[in-house]
């Protein structure tokens, strides 16, 4: 029975003492009942001031212990995207906001370091399905530019990147689609079913082509860039996020460069972790804008990040 530190029981909770077998192998020996002197809220404070009378005099001795265990509850395998329950979003009440982003196709194109990223928190929205488009393989520099740590193992074995990516992450969402291939003309109408598109890749003839094929088809997409050099032994440089959708691309061409790298002298495609993470913060940040999950003022479609001058301007702002 519940007590207090000096072991008197408290009494406060007492309703009886009489044994029950509540189902077959369950026996309760005590029920209770605290009155606050009207009627609890919901379920929730109900339980939990429960919850706090019984541990307070346990904390009042070891304030290192709790009675929250924080179990982890299989989701339903048809109830939800994810493999265990998103507590994370009941527990800050934000359950409805999330639901914006409920049954979208999210398509990533280039799943290196920025790419990566951008996995990495799409993975833990709601959206029904993530497709991972990239033929590379994962090597030693890529486990530098990606979350997480990847082990000895995992680079021995190796894999490409989308399959390391969706074993990874299909341990959290059951929606990770990998696909072995580079976006080419031939494959294109791969994206057709996609409700968003990001693109994360350096081949500017490339993502002309794909570019020009979402305009046509009208789907939404973020296009991110990581521009850095080396100067006086330190790197400057700045991190671009640049989005178009059918109401808005008049401005892409004046910010996205359609030279493939080898033949642009400016671009040394210095990769760190903590800019792709960045690049990938701002793009995944403008995808919730669009859908509401965050409010808009700005309404910018195009935003760079000065590095060396810690300075982020916006462009191409809409009423």
């Amino acid at each position: 029975y519940p007590c207090f530190i000096d072991g008197t029981r408290i009494m406060a909770l007492w309703l009886n003492d009489n044994a029950q077998e509540m189902v077959k192998g369950i026996t309760v020996n005590y029920s209770f009942s605290n009155n606050p002197g009207r009627a609890y809220i919901d379920y929730y404070e109900k339980i939990s001031t429960y919850a706090n009378i019984i541990s307070a005099p346990a904390k009042a001795i070891d304030n290192n212990v709790t009675e929250k265990s924080f179990p982890t509850f299989e989701e339903d395998a048809e109830g939800s995207v994810f493999m265990y329950e998103d507590t994370n979003s009941g527990r800050a009440n934000i359950t409805s906001v999330s639901e914006k982003l409920k049954g979208q196709r999210i398509a990533i194109i280039g799943t290196g370091g920025t790419g990566s990223y951008i996995l990495d928190f799409v993975a833990k929205t709601p959206v029904q399905e993530i497709h991972l488009f990239d033929s590379d393989s994962f090597y030693v520099h890529n486990a530098f530019r990606t979350p997480g740590a990847a082990s000895l193992e995992d680079l021995d074995r190796q894999l490409k990147k989308v399959e390391y990516l969706h074993e990874k992450y299909s341990k959290m969402h059951k929606g990770i689609v990998p696909n072995d291939v580079k976006i080419v003309s031939d494959t294109l109408p791969k994206l057709m079913a996609m409700s968003f598109v990001f693109i994360a890749i350096d081949k500017g003839e490339v993502k002309k082509v794909i570019i020009e094929f979402l305009l046509k088809e009208g789907i939404p997409f973020i296009d991110v860039g990581l521009g850095l050099e080396v100067k006086n032994n330190s790197l400057i440089g700045s991190v671009r996020t640049t989005t178009g959708t059918p109401e808005k691309n008049d401005h892409l061409n004046k910010y996205i460069s359609f030279v493939d790298e080898e033949d642009d002298g400016y671009n040394s495609n210095i990769q760190i972790a903590e800019l792709n993470a960045l690049n990938a913060c701002f793009a995944v940040i403008k995808w919730k804008k669009l859908f509401g999950f965050y409010n808009d003022m700005e309404k910018e479609f195009n935003t760079v990040y000065v590095v060396n001058e810690s300075q982020l301007v916006n462009n191409e702002i809409c009423s």
